[in-house]
This record gives C-alpha cells, sequence and structure tokens, in this order.
C-alpha cells in the first residue's frame, strides 16, 4: 500500500464511521430524554403526518366529551323543573276533584279551589320564564328553536265563550297534509333530497271531534317528526305549539331550530291556523345542538317546548263553572309535560352512551397515536448503547489511524 502523509485514509474512514455513529448517539438520546420516537418532521415525515390527525382527533374527542357532559346537564336542570310542573300539575287535578264534587262543594268551596288554581298557574309561568342553564332559558319555548312563524290571535267562540274550534280540515276524516322545504336554512335533505323541489310532505291523521288547540299540535308533531326521520334529520327540528290564554284566545306557532318553509296540501289546516312562511322571524333562541364529535356537522340537537300555563291549556280553567272540563285539560297537560320528561331523559341516557362512546374512541386513537409517535424506551437503550459503544471504539480507532502515519518518521532518522 505504501506510506503516504498527505492523506491519511485509515483515519479519514475512522473519523467517518465516528460522526456517523455520534449522530446516532444524539438521535437516541434526543429520543430517550423526550419520551417521543418522532421529533421532528425528518424523523419520519409520514407517521407525523398520521400522528398530527391522531392528536386533532384525540383533542377534539376530549372536548365533545365535555360538550356532551353540557347536554347532560342541560337536560337534567330542565327535568328538574319539569318534575315540580308535574308536582303543580296533580295539585291542580286533585282541586278540579275536588270542585267537581258538588254535592258537598258549596260555592265559596269552589272559589277557593280556584283562587288556588290561579296561583298554581302563576308559578306555572314562573317557572317557565326563570328556569335557566346559565343565561339560557330553558323552558320558555326558545331552547333548540330559533325562528317562529306565529299565527294571529284567533278570537275565542262568540257563542260559547271557550277556545276557538279548531281550524277547518283538522277533524275531516283522512286527516292533511303539508310540506316542509328548507329544512335548518339548506336545500337539501341528510339524505341528499333537493327539499327546494321535493319537499318533505308531512301527513297528518283527523283528529277526533272535542280535539283541543293542544290537541291539534300533537297531532302535527308527531307525523313531523316521523317525516324529518324519514328523511334523515333528527325529528325535532321543527315543532308545533298553541297557546291559549286567559280569555279563550287562541295562538298557534311553528318554531324550527334554523329556517324551514311551510306550504298547505289538503286541507288548508296551517292557512286557516294563519301559520304563514312570510311570518318567519328570529326568537333569540338557543340552536339546542351540541357538538359531540371531534369533525363537523357532528351533534345533537334538543328542542324544548314551551312550559307555562297558555302552552299547557290550564291558563282559562275556572274550577267555579266546570270542573269537568277541567280534569280532561289537566289529563292532556299531565301528558304532555309527562312525554317532555321522558323525551328529556331518552336524551340524557343518549348523551351518557356518547359520553362512554367518546372515552374508549379517545382511548383508542392515544393508544394509535402512541405507537406511531411514542419511544420504545427498551428498544431505543439498545440502539443508544450500541451507538454509545461504536462511539468509544471509533475515537479509540481514529486515534490509532492518526499515530500510524508517525511510522514515516522512522524512514527519516
Amino acid at each position: 500500500m505504501g506510506l503516504r502523509i498527505n492523506q491519511n485514509i485509515a483515519a479519514q474512514n475512522a473519523y467517518r464511521n465516528l460522526s456517523v455513529t455520534d449522530s446516532q448517539m444524539s438521535k437516541s438520546l434526543e429520543k430517550l430524554s423526550s419520551g417521543f420516537r418522532i421529533n421532528r418532521a425528518a424523523d419520519d415525515a409520514a407517521g407525523l403526518s398520521i400522528s398530527e390527525g391522531l392528536r386533532s382527533q384525540v383533542g377534539g374527542l376530549k372536548v365533545a366529551v365535555r360538550n356532551t357532559q353540557d347536554g347532560v346537564s342541560v337536560a337534567q336542570t330542565a327535568e328538574g323543573a319539569l318534575n315540580e310542573t308535574t308536582a303543580i300539575l296533580q295539585r291542580m287535578r286533585d282541586l278540579s276533584v275536588q270542585a267537581a264534587n258538588s254535592g258537598a262543594t258549596d260555592s265559596s268551596a269552589a272559589d277557593a279551589a280556584n283562587k288556588e288554581m290561579g296561583q298554581l298557574n302563576a308559578e306555572l309561568d314562573r317557572i317557565g320564564k326563570s328556569t335557566a342553564f346559565g343565561k339560557q332559558n330553558l323552558l320558555d319555548g326558545t331552547f333548540g328553536n330559533t325562528v317562529k312563524a306565529t299565527s294571529t290571535t284567533i278570537p275565542k267562540d262568540a257563542v260559547t265563550g271557550e277556545a276557538a274550534a279548531l281550524p277547518a280540515g283538522a277533524t275531516a276524516a283522512g286527516g292533511f297534509s303539508f310540506d316542509i322545504g328548507k329544512v335548518g336554512g339548506g336545500t337539501k335533505s341528510p339524505n341528499g333530497t333537493d327539499l327546494a323541489s321535493t319537499p318533505i310532505t308531512v301527513q297528518v291523521d283527523a283528529l277526533p271531534e272535542g280535539s283541543s288547540a293542544q290537541d291539534l299540535a300533537k297531532a302535527v308533531n308527531t307525523a313531523t317528526e316521523k317525516a324529518l326521520k324519514a328523511a334523515g334529520y333528527q325529528g325535532n327540528e321543527i315543532t308545533m305549539s298553541a297557546k291559549v290564554d286567559a280569555q279563550n284566545n287562541t295562538t298557534y306557532s311553528m318554531s324550527g331550530s334554523g329556517d324551514f318553509s311551510v306550504a298547505d296540501n289538503t286541507g288548508g289546516v296551517l292557512t286557516d291556523a294563519t301559520i304563514d312562511s312570510s311570518t318567519m322571524t328570529k326568537t333569540g333562541g338557543n340552536t339546542g345542538k351540541f357538538q359531540v364529535g371531534a369533525n363537523a356537522n357532528q351533534k345533537i340537537g334538543i328542542s324544548i317546548g314551551g312550559v307555562d300555563s297558555e302552552t299547557l291549556g290550564t291558563a282559562a280553567l275556572d274550577l267555579t263553572k266546570d270542573p269537568d272540563a277541567a280534569l280532561k285539560a289537566i289529563d292532556k297537560a299531565l301528558s304532555s309535560v309527562t312525554d317532555s320528561r321522558a323525551t328529556l331523559g331518552a336524551v340524557q341516557n343518549r348523551f351518557e352512551h356518547t359520553i362512554n362512546n367518546l372515552n374508549v374512541a379517545v382511548e383508542n386513537l392515544s393508544a394509535s397515536e402512541s405507537r406511531i409517535r411514542d419511544t420504545d424506551m427498551a428498544q431505543e437503550m439498545v440502539s443508544f448503547t450500541r451507538s454509545q459503544i461504536l462511539t468509544q471504539a471509533g475515537t479509540s480507532m481514529l486515534s490509532q489511524a492518526n499515530q500510524s502515519a508517525q511510522n514515516v518518521l522512522s524512514l527519516l532518522r
């Protein structure tokens, strides 16, 4: 090979290997000290991309758990208030049964019961106006309803003095129908139906004679929920309500969690009730939608109807005149409140299952992210030990290579 001093190839080779080994040891030290296998994109570009996506999902899911827990709290708050509403209605019913016992109840006793009925109605109104979660009212009819189409006030029957009869066609054989379009501000339903050209048709069964305004609202809501679910919606995006004030005047309204349109078909019941999409107004209410996922449009909506004496149909009840009619009306009010409580209970259970599912997803996605990004400490220690030994050996060999050129001096003596 010969002896050369201008180029010490052995030393250069030892230096190159030492540099590589030192770099490997530095990376191992970084991974062991940080706990991450990927500390920069250069460590694993593809793995970093996947890991950051998983991190986004995990972070979003953790926030979604808190959001859903808020949903449980809202449902519990509203249902707790409705529990007391039920107790009030039960007391009203007791008073009605007492007043209906005309054989032993004189006019003064009936009048005393009626005064208590008035106070109970006032408390129903107070509960409806004051029940809130934070600053958001829950039972005034605006929770889950941001827009509303309200009818003109329909005056009481001039002859009987009772609430006006149902709109024409509501009790006709075969029922009636109406179309819904533009639900939630869009022109397409979740299943892709273009609501501008193919609106959702709601078919409502005919109501029996003697039905109340609240009966009509309940029938419309039942049919609307069915039609919306068939179109891919949750089912509570649009609701109808009816109010009968203390003077027996009636007002109908249709509310939604977003823009919608309604158009009459057979019967013209909505037209007779003077509900028109052109009268749509903003309520200033909450959308009632809870973000329960890490991605857009992963929401669960709650719609809570108004709870007050007019909406429940108890405002105009008079125990001194017709306690039997009061009994029937209160039974319907109890049924309505019970339905609302059952719905809130079902939503609460759904939220709790959602929380469990989200927590499982967080656990599994965190494990996936860890496998990609975190350091396997045992494996990395093996690499570090190897690099450490090679670094020591390389340093020693570089020293030996540098000394080998000095052998030339013996030739110059």
